[in-house]
């Protein structure tokens, strides 16, 4: 009788830890499902950027603890979906409590009983290792005569060390500043340059020159400017919160209705 309730009360000490997984995930999966509404991106778009199957952000969101994976990965998809819509992946995902699992390693050669050893099993050992001993040093001597017998060979059966090959260098030094381009000094290029003001809060992604300059929530009020040699891309959430001007252009312009995600990339010019 004893025994049965050990091991009941055992089974009964993983419910807390289960119920509050269960309850955080149910306020995290609230509060990222309320961000991506503001933002205006359905489920699809962000199953797109953060490459999670959409079942399981919907499952993130309605708190259905059941329908995830073990809680290690749901904290990652958790921390994914954060940073997708601006905030601290890890810092929001560490709140999803997790609860490492231990391994206790018993060693198994103590519990075999032949594994003893007796003193008839020290001679062979020792006679196993003696054996090799002798075995790598004869060979180790083979070799080293095998090397000296190649060494006192006389030096006229050895081919001539091989001279560098002068014309060959000389030829590279030639071609390497031809394959240098460099830009025609009478054709300069004028940077592109593009400013942003947010008048509400909006999810914003710059790509300047085929690298990612920013990328994250711009708050109500914010102004930034980026520049770029070749090219920028502007990708807005909501892009009717959005003004864009386009090298110092003195009248901004709205990238879009509110709640439309758009994109917008400007080259630069050549300058006349």
């Amino acid at each position: 009788m004893m025994k049965w309730r050990s091991k009941k009360n055992k089974r009964d000490d993983s419910h807390p830890l289960e119920q509050q997984r269960a309850e955080k995930l149910a306020e995290l999966g609230s509060q990222l499902r309320s961000t991506r509404e503001q933002l205006g991106f359905n489920l699809e778009e962000v199953a797109a950027y953060t490459k999670i199957q959409r079942r399981l952000l919907q499952a993130i969101e309605e708190g259905k603890l059941e329908e995830l994976p073990e809680p290690i990965y749901t904290q990652s998809f958790i921390r994914q979906y954060a940073h997708a819509l601006g905030y601290n992946g890890a810092e929001f995902a560490s709140a999803f409590p997790t609860a490492p699992s231990r391994v206790n390693i018993k060693p198994v050669w103590r519990n075999i009983p032949g594994a003893q050893l007796r003193p008839v099993h020290l001679y062979l050992v020792y006679i196993v290792l003696i054996f090799c001993s002798v075995n790598g040093l004869s060979q180790m001597l083979t070799r080293s005569e095998v090397a000296n017998s190649n060494s006192s060979r006389p030096e006229s059966n050895n081919p001539p060390p091989a001279k560098p090959n002068s014309t060959l260098s000389q030829q590279q030094q030639r071609v390497r500043p031809v394959s240098t381009s460099k830009p025609n000094p009478s054709q300069p290029v004028q940077p592109v340059r593009i400013g942003l003001v947010v008048k509400d809060k909006s999810w914003v992604r710059v790509v300047a020159d085929g690298k990612t300059a920013f990328e994250g929530v711009l708050p109500q009020g914010a102004e930034r400017t980026w520049e770029a040699h070749e090219q920028l891309t502007v990708r807005a959430g909501n892009a009717g919160g959005v003004l864009m001007t386009v090298n110092n252009q003195p009248e901004p312009k709205q990238m879009g209705n509110p709640g439309e995600v758009q994109e917008v990339t400007i080259a630069a010019n050549p300058q006349s």
